[in-house]
């Protein structure tokens, strides 16, 4: 008989009269005459109800199974439309495949979310990170699903690199020198020519260089990757190793960018309720009450549009007291964005940002004070994405470059896209855990990545 996985059971038309299923125990309530295991194979959030009796002839030691345990269950399926659960099955054998000690940590009961951090190779099997990881899963398929049908190229940028995008300073160095004996110059510099690449390296912080040749090449591509920083902040909406989506499009500015922003979050969104419904409707009931009423509502939302300057005179004539000031010269704060949301009682894209706090490929503006950088931020979660038109002017992004102290010799091959058939073009960024956080409720980074990299923390 061919194992049937539980999802399969659940969703098929016509329900087969036996089936094999294989799995892992969740349950036991046994009883004098029969008893009940749940059992769950990782194929859904649900789990499928075992009614075994002192027919079968191991009746005694199916009474002692404990949580944790592999098994192997053949049985009739019976149809329970008036029950929770829509089937069940009725069990004639029912054979334990891998033992569980009773010292097993993920036991029958609610732990708290510390404990199943520290127990991160095992959390999986809970129901709360089984939905979390199930609905990263579908949403990394929704992402690719949307930018494959839009007649996207998925490029592998490099991990290791010499280039400079988001600042050395943010860059895990790498060497295979020995760190106990490195070489030095003349000037008692580390001499890095005697490094494996020759010069310094480092593990990339972002694939967006790399990604605006093949935009200069295929027009419209995405990456889809891990990305490195070394910040030390232990917040919850930070992590040192992380995944991120960077599409570049030629031939699109700053508008064309909010468009393609918008209508992949709706997308991906529609996606995941398409396909994790139980996953999405469990999370809505257990981390955040109403997400499934929050993402079902993106999806028919009006994205307002507004610059920085309008933003901070908003917040200025607000009658708030801001525990920090609007400025027409800095960042817009966590209460300002839940501010403005609330406002506009739906996501905003805020663009137009000042120069001085954006990064150094970025358009500047005719003003010469902001340039087409565009956050969208959206109702529980705050900032999601962040873009930009990037500078196509050669000689506006030489003079750039100097004002930032970016190394043109680490990146004079990133130039070429300006010099040989440069054009208009855009791209954004957008934090794939930060999107899971606002799929799923969960408040914190560490809670949707499988094991997360964080200051002091690098275990497994």
């Amino acid at each position: 008989m061919r194992r049937i996985k539980i999802k399969e059971l659940f969703k098929a038309e016509e329900k087969p009269e036996e089936a094999l299923v294989l799995g892992w125990v969740r349950t036991n309530r046994a009883q004098a005459q029969f008893g009940f295991l749940t059992v769950n194979d990782g194929s859904s959030i649900l789990n499928l109800q075992v009614v075994y009796d002192d027919a079968i002839a191991n009746f005694e030691e199916i009474s002692k199974f404990r949580a944790g345990m592999s098994v192997k269950v053949i049985g009739k399926i019976v149809l329970t439309p008036n029950a929770k659960q829509p089937l069940e099955m009725h069990a004639t054998e029912v054979v334990m495949v891998g033992d569980c000690p009773i010292d097993y940590p993920i036991q029958p009961k609610r732990h708290s979310i510390e404990f199943l951090r520290e127990n991160a190779h095992l959390r999986a099997r809970t129901n709360m990170f089984n939905a979390i990881f199930r609905i990263r899963s579908v949403a990394a398929m929704g992402i690719h699903s949307y930018f494959q049908s839009h007649g996207y190229l998925y490029v592998h940028t490099p991990l290791i690199t010499c280039a400079d995008c988001e600042g050395s300073n943010q860059m895990f160095k790498i060497t295979t020198f020995d760190l106990n004996n490195i070489p030095k110059t003349e000037e008692g510099q580390i001499d890095y020519s005697k490094d494996l690449f020759g010069k310094q390296s480092f593990i990339t912080g972002s694939g967006q260089l790399q990604g605006e040749t093949f935009a200069m090449a295929f027009s419209d591509i995405y990456t889809f990757g891990p990305t490195f920083r070394t910040e030390n902040s232990n917040t919850k909406i930070h992590a040192n190793e992380f995944w991120m989506i960077e599409p570049e499009m030629a031939f699109c500015d700053l508008e064309g960018l909010m468009e393609i922003e918008e209508e992949m979050l709706k997308y991906v969104v529609k996606y995941v309720l398409d396909n994790a419904k139980e996953e999405v409707e469990f999370c809505s009931q257990f981390i955040e009450k109403g997400l499934y009423e929050k993402l079902t509502k993106l999806l028919d939302s009006k994205f307002t549009k507004i610059t920085h300057k309008e933003a901070v005179d908003l917040l200025l004539k607000a009658n708030q007291k801001w525990e920090f000031k609007p400025s027409y010269e800095d960042d817009i704060a966590k209460e300002h964005e839940k501010y403005l949301l609330d406002h506009f009682n739906g996501p905003v894209f805020i663009t137009d940002w000042p120069k001085g706090i954006k990064a150094w490929y970025m358009k500047e503006n005719s003003d010469g004070k902001t340039v087409a950088a565009v956050d969208l931020i959206v109702p529980g979660s705050g900032e999601l994405m962040g873009g930009s038109q990037r500078e196509e002017n050669l000689d506006v992004l030489l003079k750039k470059m100097e004002e930032n102290h970016i190394d043109i010799k680490t990146v004079d091959w990133y130039l070429d896209t300006r010099k040989y058939g440069g054009c208009i073009h855009s791209g954004f960024g957008l934090g794939f855990e930060r999107l899971i956080m606002y799929l799923t409720g969960a408040e914190n980074i560490r809670d949707v990545i499988p094991y997360p990299r964080t200051p002091k923390n690098c275990e497994y």
